[in-house]
């Protein structure tokens, strides 16, 4: 077709079909979305046979109103569409959802609202009950914490190899496990193991299996049961020594070694490990072996913590909201502004889990279309981060590094408000860091651009 454009795809890459008859408007999406990350081809209609006879595409971004007048819902499916329409108006915008699309945005969208609406489609899959894995619980998020791990999946997930994922407790470390595995391993298993809920003398021959047993028949292991794709070790820390040494084996040679036996046997599977624990200080005090942490390392992602978020928490507690109502059969519910204070003055220590949990429990008890704050089980007068948390935002970064560095790098692009929304806390608590690491507020400074509309 006239106005087509496509670029090589990467396996490893999202998969974005944009179809827009506007060339300048398509032009835009197709650079955007291209700069984000994604693998894009961008048409200026969709063929009447649909999307058969082309690329498979993860999802796609369309304007309803094509030259062909082609349905671009009917066409796609079961493939997750969002609608990018020039003319917006709120009938056509119910009728999109309820026919089944993800999202229905007005033309010129923010860059960051565009991506923040393919994730969240191609993470919960909306509408479609299609794709090869049930669907789960979007790895949301457009702060700049979130937007940097986004871009550090991407490159894992091109990399193909082992990697090692760290972050508190609920922070959604398998959620990036399943992305990673997702990008080029979804139509094979991904086996997932917690560590610390296999007893120690076991754990050897559950993940390898066992070449004497009774019967004389040989037990497979949960590593050949996930050749082709991927092994998911939570809590990886726990693992025993010889287990940490078979795991080593597997890393380096490719070969997995049963318990009793002297050879090994090939298997192609992706490690992927997660850790709430400091694991570098486990490896120091001999508990963990250096060399397997060092294969783990290939590829190493830190999950952030929730109260770094800034403004994902009342945006995906609106969301939890959302599929809250569903699940218990409500009314849609919406959060007073008292309750949405109390939720960003509190320091999550269970991150995101412990926001679900707070989110379902007051939906529950909830008898209007209104969560008021007394409704949330959580404690605003102890916001400070949890003792013994995970330190990290990147690799031998602490939460305070950050903070200086991130103040030190926006200040002169965004507003005290702005600074203290992104980082997650309040303009008080703001001033008091700044006063504690000695960096003065500069009075003199220009204002960041407005976002730019594609």
């Amino acid at each position: 077709m006239d106005g087509d454009r496509s670029e090589q795809p990467d396996a490893a890459m999202t998969r974005v079909l944009v179809v827009e008859p506007d060339a300048v408007a398509r032009e835009r999406l197709r650079a955007c979305l291209h700069a984000a990350g994604f693998a894009v081809e961008a048409l200026a209609d969709l063929p009447a046979e649909g999307l058969s006879k082309h690329a498979v595409f993860d999802i796609v971004a369309a304007n309803p109103s094509l030259p062909s007048r082609l349905d671009p819902i009917a066409l796609t499916r079961p493939t997750p569409i969002v609608l990018l329409a020039a003319d917006a108006n709120v009938p056509d915008a119910v009728q999109g959802m309820r026919r089944g699309a993800a999202d229905y945005l007005q033309q010129p969208v923010a860059a960051e609202v565009l991506i923040d609406a393919l994730q969240r489609a191609l993470a919960s899959d909306v509408g479609r009950g299609g794709g090869a894995h049930p669907a789960v619980w979007p790895l949301y998020g457009g702060s700049m914490p979130m937007l940097s791990l986004f871009a550090r999946i991407r490159a894992a997930a091109a990399a193909n190899g082992a990697v090692l994922i760290e972050g508190e407790s609920g922070t959604g470390k398998e959620l990036v496990a399943r992305a990673l595995h997702d990008s080029g391993r979804r139509n094979a298993p991904m086996i997932t193991l917690n560590c610390l809920a296999i007893p120690e003398a076991l754990i050897e021959s559950e993940l390898f299996g066992d070449a004497r047993v009774a019967a004389g028949r040989p037990e497979a292991g949960l590593v050949e049961a996930a050749h082709g794709g991927t092994l998911f070790l939570k809590e990886v820390g726990e693992l025993p020594p010889n287990a940490q040494t078979r795991l080593l084996e597997l890393l380096r040679d490719g070969e997995s070694r049963p318990v009793h036996a002297t050879l090994g046997r090939r298997v192609d599977v992706r490690v992927i490990a997660a850790t709430r624990r400091d694991i570098n200080q486990l490896a120091a005090g001999g508990r963990f072996s250096a060399d397997l942490l060092n294969s783990l390392s290939a590829a190493r992602l830190t999950v952030p913590p929730l109260r770094m978020r800034g403004a994902d928490i009342p945006e995906l507690a609106q969301l939890l909201a959302a599929r809250a109502a569903a699940k218990f059969n409500k009314a849609p519910l919406r959060f007073s502004t008292a309750a949405l204070a109390a939720m960003a003055a509190y320091a999550w220590p269970g991150n995101v889990r412990e926001l679900q949990n707070a989110v379902e429990r007051a939906a529950i008890l909830c008898e209007s279309d209104e969560i008021g704050a007394g409704l949330l089980p959580i404690d605003v007068g102890a916001p400070e981060p949890p003792a013994g948390a995970a330190a990290g935002f990147e690799n031998g970064v602490s939460l305070e590094d950050y903070f200086v560095r991130f103040v030190a790098e926006n200040q002169d692009q965004l507003t005290e408000t702005e600074l203290a929304t992104r980082l997650g806390i309040s303009r008080k608590s703001l001033w008091e860091r700044r006063k504690r690491h000695g960096i003065p507020r500069r009075r003199t400074r220009k204002r960041g651009p407005r976002r730019e509309a594609l």
